[in-house]
């Protein structure tokens, strides 16, 4: 029976994480929430640990999928001296790379503070709460004055800044896609380059996190078969729903601003909240 329950936790899990990870409602404030909910936290502190992080995996193997084809352009038009530096891929992985100082550092500094004071259910809620009023502002500030670009002509300078929005995220609760769309917006990017910008982003940024924090753990020399069996199914659930989420969403930002996931956001903010008043949680 307690193997069925988890593997039940775990497809919940893997189903939270494709739906929130590259939407503007913060993926990892939603698992703090949910993991406290389910007891997820009782476990095997190890297992707990890099659920997450290879979970992610699956969500950035969609996105990967996804922008194939755009990812291969900048690979075989990698070097300069073939279609130009401005549409090269090594100015692509460059702006990339640029973008991931920020949050490296921001990481390397502040992130065991992060871990150790900020990973509770109120404390997500809070920020959740106040990220959805930041993104109400900035988009009525910021979005109609973006004009049209394309995510793979990122300058030095939008890198940085979106970089530097990014750090943002290392709260549970602002949200990476959040805090990078209105980066994006800041530095004059469209909506929809800001976003496909972010999910680009993702790759190198989430990769290399969950590598080094599986490595860090220990790999799987520690887990039983039947958690490993859970990280499976986690990471298949989570790479099944990314493949549909981030399609739609890019085709809702299209059409509609994003303020519906801000009102998304205070509302959920809320009900946790609630949810802590009344003892709910663990």
């Amino acid at each position: 029976m307690d193997s069925i329950l988890l593997i039940i936790k775990s497809i919940i899990l893997g189903i939270v994480e494709g739906i929130t990870e590259f939407l503007p409602v913060s993926s990892t404030g939603h698992m703090v929430v949910f993991e406290n909910l389910m007891g997820f936290k009782g476990d095997n502190p190890a297992y707990v640990e890099m659920y997450t992080y290879v979970i992610q995996l699956g969500a950035i193997l969609a996105v990967v999928i996804l922008y194939w084809k755009k990812i291969k352009e900048t690979l075989v038009d990698f070097l300069p001296h073939k279609v130009g530096y401005e549409k090269s891929g090594f100015k692509f992985w460059l702006m990339i790379f640029i973008a991931c100082i920020p949050g490296v550092i921001c990481q390397l500094l502040l992130g065991d503070l992060a871990d150790k004071y900020l990973f509770t259910p109120v404390s997500v809620a809070m920020t959740l709460f106040l990220g959805g009023v930041w993104m109400i502002y900035a988009e009525n500030k910021f979005r109609n004055k973006s004009p049209r670009s394309s995510g793979l002509s990122v300058t030095a300078k939008q890198a940085l800044i979106i970089g530097t929005f990014q750090c943002l995220a290392i709260i549970p609760g602002m949200s990476r896609s959040a805090s990078t769309i209105i980066g994006g917006w800041l530095s004059g990017l469209s909506t929809i380059a800001a976003a496909e910008f972010s999910f680009f982003l993702a790759i190198p940024v989430m990769v290399g996190m969950s590598a080094l924090e599986i490595l860090k753990i220990g790999g799987v020399a520690s887990l039983t078969s039947i958690e490993i069996i859970s990280l499976v199914v986690g990471f298949l659930v989570s790479f099944l729903v990314a493949l549909i989420v981030v399609n739609k969403f890019i085709l809702y930002l299209k059409k509609k601003p994003m303020r519906i996931f801000a009102v998304y956001r205070m509302i959920f903010a809320i009900v946790v909240l609630l949810a802590g008043f009344l003892g709910i949680f663990h």
